[in-house]
């Protein structure tokens, strides 16, 4: 807005020094952006803000730190199996998220309640929507800047293993189908991830509890699964313990990729989900709580007036 004219001023009675002026304003005619617009500045600023940057630099260090740490042990394999001269790699892709799985809960744990935690706790909500923006452009944007962070973690390393694998003159097609499923395996556990990570995280603008409760929600389950699985497998009963890895998200991962992605299962005992068909139970419920957490993530933001 940009004053137009101003009137002279209109003396005061009585010797009083008080003005009045008539400061015109005339109407905004440049490009109007819409949503579109503000939901991808949204995204691009949390995916960033994921990662610390344009925050201060204490809040990069955990994040790259734990980049970090993905990439440097992947690397260290990589040298390993070139140095060694391994036919095979020392690692399968779908394998590595499987094993590095504290660290990647650490991370969600840590910038998931930052990414929501935050704007309910300063109630900056306000601010957002004086924009073109609606609730489903929140949910969206932070929905996919945080998929997209933990997709950045996970696969950054599975490409530092198969440029590895290529280098030490592994078979290229076997190494680039194993590639392919190694990324499809880390996509679908970066929205599911992200999906009940931000759910937990936005139910307390209390960065502190959010965080506590990610971790929980994360290794409490799968803890509990992993034991009874035990139980079962000693008892000689792999078909209950297939069964029972629909009971953790990162149970849930390991059987669809067991199921479909001919990934080596990481239940106890080495049991599998019981035949395709429990493969395709294990992706529906997969889904089913992708589609569940964007529900609840519009719920939780309709219910603080969004």
């Amino acid at each position: 807005m940009q004053p137009e004219t101003t009137a002279p001023a209109v003396p005061a009675q009585g010797g009083d020094p008080t003005r009045i002026h008539n400061i015109g304003y005339r109407s905004y005619d440049g490009q109007r952006l819409g949503r579109a617009y503000a939901r991808r500045s949204l995204f691009v600023q949390s995916l960033r803000g994921a990662y610390g940057l344009g925050r201060s630099a204490k809040s990069k260090v955990l994040p790259m730190l734990l980049f970090a740490v993905m990439c440097a042990t992947a690397t260290i394999i990589v040298a390993v199996t070139i140095f060694a001269k391994f036919k095979k790699p020392l690692v399968d892709y779908t394998e590595y998220a499987m094993i590095m799985q504290a660290v990647i809960g650490l991370y969600l744990a840590s910038q998931a309640p930052q990414a929501v935690s935050r704007d309910l706790r300063f109630r900056t909500m306000t601010l957002y929507f004086s924009r073109p923006m609606e609730r489903v452009d929140y949910v969206l944007a932070k929905f996919a800047a945080m998929a997209s962070a933990l997709f950045i973690l996970t696969g950054a390393p599975v490409l530092i293993l198969y440029i590895g694998a290529l280098l030490a003159e592994l078979d290229f097609a076997e190494q680039t189908k194993g590639f392919a499923q190694g990324m499809v395996s880390v996509a679908l556990l970066s929205v599911l991830f992200a999906g009940i990570g931000l759910v937990v995280a936005a139910l307390t603008p209390r960065r502190g509890f959010g965080v506590a409760s990610v971790i929980a929600v994360f290794t409490i389950p799968y803890g509990a699964v992993s034991t009874i699985q035990a139980i079962a497998h000693s008892q000689d009963n792999d078909t209950a313990a297939g069964w029972l890895g629909l009971f953790s998200p990162v149970s849930l991962i390991d059987g669809v990729q067991s199921t479909f992605l001919g990934a080596a299962s990481r239940f106890p005992g080495g049991a599998t989900p019981p035949g395709t068909l429990a493969g395709v139970v294990y992706l529906a419920v997969v889904l089913g709580l992708i589609v569940g957490s964007y529900g609840l993530l519009m719920r939780r933001y309709r219910k603080v007036g969004l």
